[in-house]
This record gives C-alpha cells, structure tokens and sequence, in this order.
C-alpha cells in the first residue's frame, strides 16, 4: 500500500466529520448514528442529503455550498477517495458535510426509518452485465431501501454518462409508478437551458471523471424522481 494511502487512512481515524462503522457494529444493530445523524454529528436539525457512492465527495461538498440550510452526508467504501472529500470540507469550513464509510448495501443498517430528505446517485456502476443488473442502484431492490429510508415524498436524482443505466431507471420509475419529476438525456445542451438559475448551479457541479468524460465527447444523463 501506497504512503499517500496510509497518509489518508489515518487522517481519516482523526476527522470528526469522518465515520468508519466496522461490518461487526452495523450488522450487531449497535450503530449509534442511526437515527440521530442530524442530532449527533450535525447537532442541527435540518434536511439530510445523501450522496450515495460519492467517490471524491465533489457533489457531496459542492451541494453543501449551494444549500447550506441541509446537511450532506458522503457515503462510499474506498477510504482513500473519501478524505479527498473529507479534507475539502475542512479546507472550505463546511459545517454541514460529513461522510460515512461503509458500503451502500449496509443503508439500513446507517438509518432510520425516513431519516433523509434526498438521495443523490453520482455516476454510479451501471453493472452492464444482465445478471448484475440487480446491483444498479436504480435496481427494485434498492428502491425498496430508499423508500423505507427516505420521507414520504423524498427525491432521488440520478446523473450518468451510462444511456444504460439512465434508459434503466426511466424504466424502472415507470413500472414503479414513480412520480417523474425531471429527466434529460444530455444536461448540458438541453437541462441547464430550461431550469432556474438555482438548479444549474446544481447541475453543473462537475466531478473529476464527469469533467474527464465531457472531454471525450460523452453526454450527461440526469432523471428526478419521488418516492411517494
């Protein structure tokens, strides 16, 4: 393992606004956040928002400038790519960001029932294989995790550069008899155009491999969608 990794890995033991559950803890049922995010890491009551495989945190830490009245919680597995995150909130003063390392298939194990307000899917895996397609994260199975972890009415937005993985989850919204609230096949050249200024600046938070893609040429996928 790299000196950087190790450099990170232990920043990440010290940050307060880094959480690390063990697979022991969460699946013993002992996790103490579950429940009280608001009330014990942000010691405020506000909107929870998640980023769910958030990679580098950018939208994780770039929502949280655009929405200070929310609080923003990361979630991924790789340590390394969560401090990139953790560390930018620090450097920028961002009270309301926090982020939990742990794998997305734990999310019931992290939260209460209807413990968040939004739920955001950053260039995730599309899992191109049919037989993993079970693994998306616009998958039945973990719409049903959404809905029991979400508020009634709660959000979802997806942003892909996969056709795949957005033609899916129209898809799905579809069958499920979601309410599909905004969907385009290429952000930059249709979306941004039409929304308010508020929403764009949303929009056009860029990741570092969103940026790298755009460079190649590939479109921008976006769908909102509640969980009634």
């Amino acid at each position: 393992m790299g000196k950087n990794k190790l450099f990170r890995f232990a920043e990440n033991e010290v940050f307060e606004h880094v959480v690390q559950p063990t697979f022991e803890e969460l699946m013993a049922g002992n996790f103490p956040l579950k429940g009280r995010w608001n009330a014990d890491m942000f010691k405020r009551e506000a909107p929870l928002v998640l980023e769910l495989g958030c990679g580098r945190g950018e939208y994780t830490t770039g929502l949280a400038q655009l929405a200070p009245e929310k609080n923003y919680l990361g979630v991924d597995i790789k340590g390394a790519r969560i401090w990139r995150g953790a560390r930018t909130a620090q450097e920028q003063g961002l009270a309301n960001v926090a982020f939990l390392r742990t794998h997305v298939d734990h999310l019931l194990h992290c939260f209460a029932p209807h413990e968040a307000s939004e739920i955001w899917l950053t260039f995730s895996d599309p899992q191109v294989k049919k037989a993993k397609a079970r693994k998306r994260l616009t998958s039945p199975l973990f719409l049903a995790r959404y809905k029991q972890v979400l508020k009634p009415g709660g959000l979802i937005h997806l942003k892909t550069d996969s056709p795949l993985l957005y033609e899916y989850t129209l898809e799905q919204v579809e069958a499920h008899k979601l309410p599909l609230l905004e969907k385009s096949d290429d952000v930059y050249a249709d979306l941004v155009n039409r929304v308010s200024p508020a929403e764009q600046a949303v929009l056009n938070i860029r990741t570092y491999y969103e940026r790298m893609w755009l460079t190649e040429g590939r479109k921008i996928h976006y769908v909102r969608f509640a969980i009634p």
